[in-house]
Order: C-alpha cells, then sequence, then structure tokens
C-alpha cells in the first residue's frame, strides 16, 4: 500500500464507498463525488484491465474503449507490478 494514499480523509473515503449495498447507491454517490469524465476515465481504466486480463491487443483495446495507448500502458503495468487490486476484483467477479 503507497503510504502517501494512506491518510484519514482516504480512510473515510473508502469507509464511505464500503458501505453501498445497491447499484442505484453507487451510482448516487459516485455521481456526487465525481464529475462524469472523472467517472467514465476510472470506467475506462477498469474496462481496460479486464481487456488486458483477456490478452487483447492495446490496438483492440484502443479501438473499443477509446483510451489512449498511455493510458493502457498505464493500466497494464499496475496489472502486472502493482497491488493486484485488479486481480482481487477480477476473481471476485467471477
Amino acid at each position: 500500500m503507497n503510504k502517501k494514499l494512506q491518510t484519514n480523509a482516504v480512510d473515510q473515503l473508502f469507509d464511505a464507498v464500503l458501505c453501498l449495498k445497491t447499484k442505484e447507491e453507487c451510482y448516487a454517490f459516485f455521481e456526487d463525488l465525481c464529475t462524469v469524465n472523472e467517472l467514465l476515465s476510472l470506467s475506462q481504466r477498469f474496462e481496460v484491465a479486464a481487456m488486458l486480463k483477456k490478452h487483447k491487443t492495446y490496438l483492440e483495446i484502443a479501438e473499443k474503449t477509446g483510451a489512449s495507448t498511455a493510458t493502457i500502458s498505464r493500466v497494464n503495468r499496475s496489472l502486472n507490478y502493482g497491488n493486484d487490486g485488479y486481480t482481487m476484483i477480477f476473481e471476485r467477479l467471477t
């Protein structure tokens, strides 16, 4: 875990997210918390990660998601050298 991220404010945010119970609650909270572009960027990164996990090429991913190669590369680096957060979520979603 990145110690720079571990603050009381981030802890409170994560506690709030953990309180959400339905997709509708998620929509309400995240629409209030994020701009439309921020939320779309987060969802794009998640979609990129899922496609990388399925061994799609950068070109296929860029065409389907509109993500830049820099974004795809950043997500790929997180998948390969990050904290295994994507992997944990993908396992739970299966």
